[in-house]
């Protein structure tokens, strides 16, 4: 039998409070449920004041999948305006209505396995990234706009130049200039960090510091960073590089640090 898919309106102010997905006459089976539901207490205002609910089938002719799909797209249409307590099948496949406000991984943008060139000098050092939990590039436009590439569940390689790779990260928040970033409540230039240079031209935009702050998922000494010479391993003096079609590097990574980056960049 064809399935359908349907809605409860209130006549009152002709407001949709509830969707549903059947065949039949399922439609009609909520008019005599007596279970201490929103759908069901608001059928019953509803008669008190001497009407019915307007029940229209929105959709016909459908498979179960098809209804299944059809009936979580007008959920998520409408979203807590409804009685519905499930929040419906293919959720996983909906944004929550409570991110609409933000940007968010695999909906926005799709989360990606990046290069990233530590840049280790007079503005920044390795061992406060690592201490700390943060990445850092700046000092003028083109490299803030490098590390403001990066979105957060962005999974990276960390590379130390003239040493090798010494981490693997994920991104936990968006670059930010650096007198914006705090690390556990506290001002990252607060810190007790060997760069002291970090809050050079801090209140301009266009030349501080940029941070985003990471999750460290590996990391190794200094001493032992992660690099085979000659073997076509890719480096780059850019600040952030996309590694898709690097699959030897990647490859690389994955078996000096233990892990797939596949399964981290989901």
């Amino acid at each position: 039998m064809e399935h359908y898919v349907y809605v409860y309106i209130d006549p009152r102010n002709n407001e949709e409070f509830y969707y549903g997905k059947g065949k039949g006459s399922r439609k009609n089976a909520h008019l005599n449920s007596d279970t201490d539901t929103e759908k069901t207490k608001r059928i019953a205002a509803i008669r008190k004041d001497g009407v019915e609910p307007i029940i229209r089938v929105i959709a016909r002719g459908l498979t179960n999948e098809e209804a299944l799909l059809v009936e979580k797209t007008l959920l998520h249409r409408l979203g807590r305006s409804l009685t519905n307590i499930s929040s419906g099948h293919y959720v996983d496949k909906f944004r929550p209505h409570d991110k609409l406000h933000v940007e968010l991984s695999g909906f926005d943008y799709q989360s990606g396995v990046y290069y990233f060139n530590v840049g280790q000098g007079p503005h920044r050092q390795w061992s406060d990234c690592h201490k700390f939990g943060f990445i850092s590039a700046g000092q003028g436009a083109q490299w803030a706009r490098a590390i403001s590439g990066f979105y957060e569940g962005d999974i990276f390689a960390a590379y130390l130049k003239g040493k090798g790779f010494v981490g693997i990260g994920r991104i936990t928040q968006r670059a930010k200039p650096i007198r914006e970033v705090k690390i556990k409540g506290r001002p990252l230039i607060s810190l007790a960090l060997e760069c002291q240079n970090m809050d050079d031209n801090i209140d301009n935009d266009e030349k501080c510091e940029y941070v985003a702050l990471v999750e460290w998922i590996k990391t190794a000494p200094v001493e032992q960073a992660k690099m085979k010479r000659n073997s076509g391993i890719y480096t780059t003096t850019h600040v952030r590089a996309s590694l898709d079609n690097q699959p030897a590097t990647k490859t690389y990574l994955e078996k000096e640090f233990g892990v797939k980056f596949d399964e981290l960049a989901r």
